[in-house]
């Protein structure tokens, strides 16, 4: 089967990865499950967490999936001296990241698993992100200003902050925006 062959299902409502998802002229469609389960076993090292979670959030959409469709799931997360930075749950967790990561590099690590009901294959890639020091005044501004929430590390790289703090970036930019588009486009034509 090529890729033109499949109905591919993109299982996120992330606006970043529905916008990278069209950039490469692949037709899809968005379907999301209620309730997903993104924990993980403390065991697992930084770089394992993500491509672990896109994994898992794979299986609840298995007995669904017709013989055509292949599933995309996908999990970012922020890594800073081995903690583990996911979504704010609120105004003050994303203010103190931020301030956690303000003049630090971070690493920002997608996983990436395309599921059809024959093959399911995993990825996941890293970027590295420098950013500059941070004010009070400059973390403040961006989380009443911006949507954090849905977010790993309480920042979008394509915002406001990304413009203003990110003096390095080793790797893809669009990895750090939540899907490594390019990998994920040679991943789906050889699949």
């Amino acid at each position: 089967m090529k890729i033109t062959d499949y109905k591919v299902i993109l299982a996120s409502n992330s606006p970043r990865r529905k916008e990278l998802l069209k950039g490469i002229d692949i037709d899809f469609k968005v379907k999301v499950l209620p309730n997903i389960d993104e924990s993980y076993p403390e065991s697992l090292r930084g770089d394992e967490i993500a491509e672990f979670v896109a994994l898992k959030k794979a299986t609840p959409y298995l007995p669904s999936l017709a013989a055509n469709d292949l599933l995309i799931t996908a999990d970012t997360i922020v890594l800073l001296e081995g903690v583990v930075y996911g979504k704010p749950n609120n105004k003050k967790e994303a203010k103190e990241m931020l301030r956690t990561l303000s003049g630090k590099t971070h690493s920002v690590i997608s996983g990436v698993c395309l599921t059809s009901i024959d093959k399911q294959i995993s990825f996941s890639v890293t970027s590295e992100v420098e950013f500059a020091e941070l004010t009070d005044n400059e973390i403040e501004y961006y989380v009443n200003h911006y949507s954090p929430f849905d977010k790993a590390g309480s920042y979008g790289v394509q915002e406001w902050i990304g413009y203003v703090a990110v003096k390095n970036i080793n790797g893809s930019y669009y990895n750090i925006m939540g899907l490594p588009i390019h990998r994920l486009y040679r991943e789906l034509i050889q699949f």
